[in-house]
């Protein structure tokens, strides 16, 4: 089953890439403005946005759950640059440079899932979308204190490693959705 989970990525992160693609021949890089704390919120709105739906079964703004995934892994992606990409390197990026750099991410946050799919038993088969959603809704908030503590943890993984878990999660929940 890994084999095909390994397709399913793939094509969820082919329609987010292609959004962020477009956008980014739209708007340049003008995320990279953004402090990573932003970024966190940004995610936070978005899978709040999707818990609220879940609950509430009616969208009065037209935008469905499965386009606030799909916006909860860019921003994932964004937020993970942000963390890496030095003070040097310039707010506007090119775009070929921009999927470059999207590409190396979602490929390492892929090898990831993968480790963790194979120690786990793709338990997240079994699991509810709004499971998935409550999840990201934690590492979000983990993701919170440790900015609020200066990236600092004791015992814990870093902020980077709860982006890519938020990621995953996501992609999960668009496999179940069926965008793959």
């Amino acid at each position: 089953m890994a084999a095909n989970t390994s397709l399913e990525y793939d094509q969820v992160i082919a329609v987010c890439k292609s959004l962020f693609i477009k956008k980014t021949k739209d708007y340049g890089t003008a995320w990279r403005i953004l402090r990573p704390a932003s970024i966190t919120d940004q995610i936070f709105i978005k899978a709040q946005r999707i818990r609220t739906l879940e609950e509430k079964k009616v969208s009065k703004v037209g935008e469905d759950i499965t386009s606030e995934y799909i916006g909860i892994i860019n921003y994932c992606v964004m937020a993970i640059l942000q963390l890496e990409l030095g003070e040097d390197e310039p707010n506007e990026l090119a775009v070929d440079v921009t999927e470059a750099y999207y590409d190396e991410r979602v490929q390492e946050t892929k090898d990831l899932m993968l480790a963790k799919n194979h120690d786990y038993g793709e338990a997240w088969r079994d699991m509810r979308i709004s499971s998935l959603t409550d999840l990201i809704l934690m590492k979000i908030l983990r993701v919170k204190q440790i900015e609020d503590n200066d990236g600092q943890t004791v015992a814990s993984e870093g902020i980077k490693a709860n982006y890519q878990d938020m990621l995953n999660y996501a992609v999960f929940a668009l496999i179940k959705l069926g965008v793959a």
